[in-house]
């Protein structure tokens, strides 16, 4: 199960940084697991406030920063607009259609434009580790 899997990664990780596994972070990371989209600091520390008032926002943003570091979330930054975060453990590589007027996030996938990149980074002797595309424009929204 993705759940197990995310939970032994970020223990692993806060281990290896001497860190203590606090309720706090445990609560962090139930909220930004079950919030199902790319979220910001704000909105994910919002959601926790309510029922957790203690937590504050530094607190939120910290691990956030640790989740990264460990590989469960991943920051997606555009332009000017405030940082996102996604979970990257139990979600299929994709890539985004990002909309510049109103900041909403399109998950796209699709087979030829993987084999593609592979094929470029082949032709040119590469070896890829990672890869993000990020397609900007204007969702059917704001057209």
């Amino acid at each position: 199960m993705a759940l197990d899997k995310i939970r032994e990664r970020l223990s692993a990780h806060i281990r290896d940084k001497g860190m203590r596994q606090t309720k706090q972070r445990e609560t962090i990371l139930d909220a930004f697991l079950s919030s199902g989209r790319h979220i910001t600091a704000t909105e994910l520390h919002e959601s926790i406030a309510r029922q957790h008032p203690e937590i504050g926002f530094a607190t939120v943003q910290r691990n956030l920063n640790i989740f990264c570091e460990s590989g469960i979330a991943e920051e997606i930054k555009i332009g000017r607009q405030k940082t996102r975060y996604e979970q990257k453990i139990g979600h299929e590589h994709h890539d985004h259609l990002i909309c510049l007027k109103c900041g909403s996030f399109i998950e796209v996938q699709d087979p030829k434009i993987e084999k593609l990149q592979d094929r470029l980074a082949e032709a040119n002797d590469f070896r890829p580790l990672r890869h993000k595309l990020e397609i900007y424009g204007l969702c059917s929204k704001c057209h």
